[in-house]
């Protein structure tokens, strides 16, 4: 089958859209009008597993660690990802990167993270689908505001209950300077400008905050358009044309254990859950601490501390948890931690996504090979 089609299902089931703005997801490399009869899943994007994919034959390697996460400068064969590069292509493999948009959503890692746990009835901790509104403030030129106006109601500003386009604007005066290296729509360089301005203001739904940012600053007629960003409080009945829907996607998980379970037996059942690798399972709290409730969280889970304390989870699992706020997490009532390697973790997602991805060659009459890599690549390789 062709390679864009099988990434069409891939963004179809985690858009890249989910991911964090700091996140770099996708195709990395290869020819979308390649041919793929092989795919081999995988978390890190490291020799080893290039090497593995190489051996089975593989089209296409997918994994959830991004291999550019921070810019370079150079792809080298001499550098170590740069040689990552140069292997891949010098096989035609291509290689496909899904992490934090894998993270969110239904049959993404945090829910397989709690469904390797065997947490029933888990829910999204962290909602990024729902259940929350922000205001957009801009200011632009008289002129410009209808423009503004449409374009931001466009990309789903503006929807109040059984209402859209519902915005407000006041005017104003606006000024600038515009310094040397500046390429003003209105004014001189050096020059004090003053102008006529509108203040235009919006709802949104956060998930799309995104969509609505680009349409204002597309839409826009300044190089630095001036804008305001506010998170709105949640109040009670209103503005709802229904109920709110329990959100499907987001940050991690909070489900119950079929039965009650002292701390040290629940620990020993994340240890039997997850593959092993050489950091092993780290716990803070009391060994005979009863575990009924249980919150989880994708990657580095520092993060999500606070919101695991309101959820009223017994215990937290995650990974590359700080000393600091560990401590201080602890001291303060919260509920006890149970680390784990961060592979580990995010490993039990890969058999979920081979699943979807062969059952859907299935449906549309393909055949593809996969393989889920088992190779371990925490960086931590041994324990004394």
């Amino acid at each position: 089958m062709r390679l864009a089609d099988l990434l069409a299902w891939l963004d179809g089931w985690y858009d890249p859209r989910w991911a964090e703005a700091r996140d770099q997801v996708g195709l990395v490399c290869g020819d979308p009008e390649s041919q793929v009869r092989r795919v081999l899943f995988a978390v890190d994007p490291v020799a080893a597993v290039v090497e593995e994919a190489i051996d089975f034959g593989a089209d296409l390697v997918v994994v959830h660690h991004p291999l550019f996460l921070t810019p370079v400068s150079s792809v080298a064969a001499t550098t170590a990802k740069g040689s990552v590069v140069h292997r891949l292509l010098g096989n035609g493999t291509a290689l496909f990167t899904a992490h934090t948009n894998a993270d969110v959503p239904a049959d993404g890692v945090n829910d397989a993270i709690a469904a390797a746990l065997g947490l029933e009835d888990p829910r999204v901790l962290v909602p990024t689908d729902g259940g929350g509104l922000d205001k957009l403030v801009v200011f632009v030129p008289e002129g410009s505001a209808e423009a503004v106006r449409a374009a931001i109601t466009e990309a789903g500003a503006g929807a109040v209950g059984a209402y859209d386009s519902c915005t407000f604007t006041s005017r104003g005066e606006g000024r600038f300077r515009p310094l040397p290296g500046a390429r003003p729509a209105l004014g001189e360089l050096g020059a004090l400008e003053v102008v006529a301005e509108a203040r235009v203001e919006a709802v949104y739904p956060r998930p799309r905050r995104r969509e609505v940012v680009a349409a204002l600053r597309a839409a826009h007629p300044y190089e630095e358009p001036a804008f305001d960003l506010v998170e709105l409080a949640e109040t009670p009945g209103g503005p709802s044309t229904g109920p709110a829907p329990a959100a499907t996607r987001g940050h991690g998980r909070v489900g119950r254990l079929p039965e009650p379970v002292s701390l040290r037996g629940f620990a020993d059942r994340v240890a039997a859950a997850l593959p092993v690798a050489a950091p092993g399972v780290r716990v803070a709290g009391d060994p005979d601490r009863e575990i009924t409730t249980v919150a989880v969280g994708a990657g580095s889970g520092d993060s999500l501390l606070e919101e695991v304390r309101r959820s009223g989870a017994d215990v937290y699992v995650s990974s590359d948890l700080k000393h600091h706020r560990a401590s201080e997490f602890l001291e303060e009532g919260g509920p006890a931690l149970v680390d784990v390697p961060h592979w580990a973790a995010e490993w039990t997602w890969l058999p979920v996504v081979e699943r979807k991805v062969r059952q859907a060659a299935a449906e549309a009459g393909d055949t593809v090979e996969t393989r889920v890599s088992e190779i371990v690549t925490d960086p931590w390789t041994f324990r004394i």
